[in-house]
């Protein structure tokens, strides 16, 4: 016996938006949060923009000494978590939560990149016993899902996924198992990043992966023929996942259904994916086939689309490969607007897909103006969002490392 896996609350921090309302706002209009980079002085990095997050409500859930205690990854989680919970109707401490069959299980790319920096600069200029008492629990990967838990008393499945930009479509999907197969009755799963720093944008401009594009309203145009390199975001997007039955025991909202899981490794190359995308196709058909249904069941696609060449090249194939040519199937990525989150991506994009099928509409894929002859094999929005039936969606997240991950949600009709 397996149990059906629902959500009932989500909390997200991103460049277009610290709440629910705000978020959908800015993804039904279109409004992109890619501007100028104010965080650090970026001039030698040769990059002009990112996604950052904007007018953070740090003093909703936090004092200062959070400051000193968690890096930025982890107080984005914790705050989309809380948010999350808030919304599911979830009190931590009620006796019908049985907190040894709550767990959490958030993903993140890198961590607590500034503070790495930061703490490497340290032993540079002032030698090893100056380095932080707290840095290694400052920044590793795993100290999102640990500072959720330790807030919420999770004591239940308890781990993160680090797989690069795939890490929150895979948490997803783990804490989607977990509850399918008895282990827990609710999970908080999602992503968290906040790598806008000298390493991380020096870095990923050093590997070629990032937009030299200044003009914000170019930068990121995912599948456009002149698309030139991804724009660094972050935030995190956190859902709650409950069983049917504790849902419904509770008298819990139900906002939709998650349905299938497809996880793959194109085993090819550290950064570049198959170029016919077959680990991508076949990710998206596992999680169809969890799911029980047919490619023209689907009517929207989130996209990965990180606007690089190569990414979306295999992304189109994937999708067509998939898919074919049935026009029912819109396709966006919503990077366009918020840049690419990595590691929190999948949480972000989860929410964005969940609220598509919400409001059966289908964002646009902001910026985008001409496709090349490899993308224009897909049925991108172009030039504003689309009402639309959408009773299935699937989001897919394609990471460094080969990884492919992919969750399919289906509309919640009240059964």
């Amino acid at each position: 016996m397996t149990n059906r896996v629902v959500i009932t609350g989500y909390g997200i921090t991103s460049p277009i938006g610290n709440t629910p309302e705000t978020f959908w706002t800015n993804l039904q209009a279109g409004n992109s949060g890619i501007d100028a980079i104010k965080k650090f002085d970026a001039t030698e990095t040769g990059i002009t923009v990112a996604g950052e997050v904007k007018d953070f409500p740090f003093d909703k859930y936090f004092v200062h000494k959070d400051k000193k205690r968690m890096d930025t990854f982890s107080i984005y989680a914790v705050y989309a978590a809380l948010e999350a919970l808030s919304m599911a109707g979830i009190d931590t401490e009620d006796d019908m939560i049985d907190n040894d069959r709550f767990g959490a299980i958030i993903g993140s790319g890198i961590g607590g990149l500034p503070v790495i920096q930061e703490q490497g600069a340290r032993l540079a200029t002032r030698g090893p016993k100056r380095i932080a008492p707290l840095f290694v629990p400052l920044s590793i990967a795993n100290m999102a899902t640990g500072n959720v838990a330790l807030r919420v008393k999770a004591n239940g499945v308890s781990r993160a996924e680090v797989t690069a930009c795939a890490a929150g479509t895979n948490a997803i999907g783990s804490a989607f198992r977990e509850i399918k197969h008895g282990y827990a009755d609710i999970m908080l799963a999602g992503g968290t990043e906040a790598a806008i720093c000298d390493l991380g944008v020096g870095g990923f401009a050093n590997l070629t992966a990032l937009t030299k594009e200044t003009d914000p309203k170019r930068a990121s145009i995912p599948f456009d023929k002149n698309r030139s390199g991804f724009v660094l975001g972050e935030g995190s997007g956190i859902l709650v996942l409950e069983s049917l039955e504790h849902a419904q025991k509770r008298g819990a909202t139900i906002l939709a259904e998650i349905v299938g899981y497809g996880s793959t490794n194109d085993a090819h190359h550290m950064t570049t994916p198959l170029p016919e995308g077959s680990g991508a196709a076949k990710a998206m058909q596992l999680a169809l086939d969890e799911a029980g249904i047919q490619a023209s069941e689907v009517g929207y696609i989130n996209a990965h689309g990180t606007s690089t060449q190569a990414n979306e090249k295999g992304e189109a194939l994937a999708i067509h490969t998939v898919f074919g040519d049935d026009e029912n199937v819109l396709v966006s990525s919503t990077k366009a607007l918020t840049g690419h989150a990595l590691g929190a991506a999948g949480g972000i994009e989860a929410i964005a897909t969940l609220q598509a099928i919400q409001h059966q509409y289908a964002p646009v894929n902001a910026g985008t103006t001409e496709l090349d002859e490899n993308t224009s094999i897909i049925n991108v929005v172009l030039g504003q969002g689309k009402k639309h039936d959408i009773n299935y969606a699937i989001s897919n997240s394609l990471g460094f490392g080969g990884h492919n991950a992919v969750i399919a949600l289906k509309k919640w009709e009240g059964e």
